[in-house]
């Protein structure tokens, strides 16, 4: 079982921030970042899977620039077993399609059996982009999950679906298959100093971690 979650560095919702001179985008050079929050809560699902499963990996994937690697520190600390940056940046120029066609591109041949994602990000609030990679990766996708039934977990995996005016729905998905989560689905886990700064140590040359760290690519 191995299981992509696709992860990004946004503003912290707490920051003061200022328009960029250019009109386009806000000031980042002073701005804290973080996780983005529906990212945080799919890490976590995937987590969950693979231990329910007994057996598998979590991959966490992110594109940015190389600030991005504090989210990849902070999913590996949290559990995850390996980790992919796609360095890029000026990201926030690229269409949700750009975007989900360069992360496709990078994650396709890890033949993953579930890709999990956030909901949308905390910035640009496209809400497309586990869509269209999942399009352009050919598998099916549930969008706005709130629930995972990982008992139920084999060749297919049944989740439940948010829909309009309190109504939800119940839908089995054939593996491979993409899923968007919504915040809230679960209690995220604290990362574990341990994991942190064992991470540390394990780093090896050109950013690679003896098979469980960051990968950069570009």
């Amino acid at each position: 079982m191995k299981i992509i979650v696709l992860m990004k560095q946004v503003a912290n919702k707490d920051a003061v921030l200022r328009i960029a001179g250019d009109e386009k985008w806000i000031n980042e050079a002073d701005v804290a970042q973080q996780t983005n929050e529906s990212d945080g809560y799919a890490l976590e699902e995937a987590l969950r899977t693979v231990e329910a499963k007994g057996e598998g990996e979590v991959v966490v994937c992110t594109l940015g620039p190389q600030s991005a690697k504090t989210v990849i520190k902070d999913a590996l600390a949290r559990g995850a077993n390996r980790a992919i940056h796609v360095v890029v940046d000026d990201a926030k120029s690229l269409s949700a399609y750009q975007i989900a066609k360069t992360i496709a591109d990078a994650i396709r041949e890890e033949n993953a059996d579930l890709v999990f994602t956030g909901l949308q990000s905390d910035d640009a609030s496209y809400g497309q982009t586990g869509v269209i990679l999942a399009e352009l990766l050919g598998i099916p996708h549930a969008t706005i999950v709130i629930e995972v039934d990982r008992a139920s977990l084999g060749e297919t995996l049944r989740v439940k679906r948010e829909l309009e005016s309190g109504w939800y729905q119940w839908f089995t998905y054939k593996l491979p298959a993409l899923m968007t989560i919504q915040s809230g689905i679960s209690q995220i886990r604290y990362a574990s100093l341990k994991r942190h700064y064992g991470r540390k140590k394990q780093r090896g040359p050109r950013g690679h971690a003896d098979g469980r760290g960051i990968c950069l690519r570009r």
